[in-house]
């Protein structure tokens, strides 16, 4: 057989090991060493597996994953995610759909802090749900919104996929952090206006709540939240500002989350356990598939598979948008079926030398449509993984219920990608300024 055929067999064979259920890291290490061995030897191919293993793990530079992993928990834990649905409440709660609006506000405030979809999902999902239940909200739109209002956690800095992106493809992530803060508060005022739309016309979908004074509105930045949101702007500021580097700027947020909440007292000592474990554990997952991507990545580089795809795709004769779009709708699909992290492990070292060095468009751009995409894919059917977290937090509620409320806000994530399709510059004109 050719090195093409080995290549393509293997790929065949990987996504059989998905089907089988076989966590995806695994699956790419397995692929990849018994990929390289038969193109070379069983001895070079133990060594690659090793060395790769090694460099990931040892890598200072993946070491602010553990720091913003941490930092995301350590509000997770000390209740900052439920004051901050209180504030974004009593800001914009009197609204038509006001619950499920003020649920995109809490989103994204607490992706920020966060960095991750489905924790973001999870803990705005525990406080909110509850309250739009109790204003009797239409269970498929709240359940749904909250749902939808993960993406945000992964498109606004800091963000695990964009750290990952960064480190795949040597672009800095400074720049794909800023170009994600645009990006993110479209999307998230896309969410407002279709939750807006949806309730005015339909009001039974989403009655509006109490409005609430402007005293007590500052009053619920007390606690506590006001001094975070302090910490998250010392720590994403200065990176910006070139006082830290990325991993310097996790830690620094880290600290600052952490001495807030032992200084109010909203964190106790099984708290802080739970949050070094669930670190630790989230940590090592990732760095398990950065290692199985990369062992992936040398097989698929010796059987040129890349290479040929890259040729194809150079060969057509239809305008590159044509070509984005191909590669987008192919992210879709996958989308639905693999998780958003191994989902970019797997296919940037495939698609991003055809899309940059080909197709001569923007890294920085690329990487944030990437994310939005991927975005796409955790809300649909029939993975969804912030569906599924929505399910944990809501048993009762089927998970048709969810799936069906998703269409509406699918619709205003393709929104948000036609616009960075047509006007690149939402993206990128942060970080051109900035840097």
């Amino acid at each position: 057989m050719s090195t093409l055929e080995v290549g393509i067999i293997g790929m065949l064979v990987f996504v059989l090991l998905i089907a089988l259920r076989m966590p995806i890291s695994y699956a790419m290490a397995l692929v990849g060493f018994a990929g390289f061995s038969y193109l070379t030897t069983v001895s070079v191919g133990i060594n690659m597996v090793a060395k790769e293993i090694y460099n990931t793990f040892a890598s200072y530079s993946l070491s602010v994953i553990a720091m913003f992993v941490w930092m995301g928990f350590l509000a997770y834990y000390s209740g900052i995610g439920t004051r901050l649905y209180v504030f974004a409440y009593r800001l914009i709660g009197h609204l038509p759909g006001g619950l499920a609006i003020a649920t995109q506000a809490a989103c994204a405030i607490f992706g920020a802090i966060c960095g991750s979809n489905t924790a973001t999902a999870a803990t705005i999902g525990a406080i909110a749900l509850p309250e739009m239940k109790k204003y009797n909200y239409d269970v498929s739109l709240s359940t749904a919104s909250v749902a939808a209002g993960g993406v945000l956690g992964v498109l606004i800095p800091p963000s695990v996929i964009f750290i990952v992106y960064g480190m795949a493809t040597e672009q800095s992530i400074g720049k794909l952090f800023m170009a994600g803060i645009p990006t993110g508060v479209l999307l998230m005022l896309l969410y407002m206006a279709t939750i807006y739309f949806l309730t005015t016309r339909n009001p039974k979908l989403g009655p509006a709540g109490p409005r609430s004074t402007w005293r007590e509105t500052a009053g619920s930045l007390r606690g506590g939240l006001l001094e975070v949101l302090v910490v998250f702007a010392l720590s994403i500021g200065g990176l910006f500002a070139g006082w830290f580097t990325p991993t310097e700027a996790g830690a620094v947020g880290a600290a600052g989350v952490l001495l807030v909440s032992l200084a109010g007292k909203h964190l106790s000592w099984e708290r802080f356990k739970k949050s070094i474990w669930d670190t630790t554990r989230t940590t090592a997952m990732i760095m398990l598939m950065v290692a199985g991507a990369m062992i992936l990545g040398k097989f698929m580089a010796i059987s040129r598979v890349p290479f040929e795809i890259a040729t194809w795709a150079g060969s057509l004769t239809i305008p590159p948008f044509a070509v984005i779009g191909i590669i987008l709708f192919i992210y879709l699909i996958m989308g639905c079926f693999i998780d958003a992290l191994a989902m970019i492990l797997l296919t940037v070292p495939i698609f991003y030398p055809v899309v940059v060095n080909l197709l001569g468009y923007d890294p920085i751009w690329f990487g944030v449509v990437i994310v939005l995409v991927v975005g796409m894919g955790v809300i649909t059917p029939p993975v969804g993984m912030n569906v599924y977290i929505i399910k944990g937090v809501a048993p009762e509620v089927p998970l048709e219920t969810i799936f069906k409320g998703i269409w509406p806000f699918l619709l205003a994530q393709i929104v948000c990608l036609v616009i960075l399709l047509v006007f690149p510059s939402v993206a990128t004109f942060l970080p051109e300024m900035l840097f």
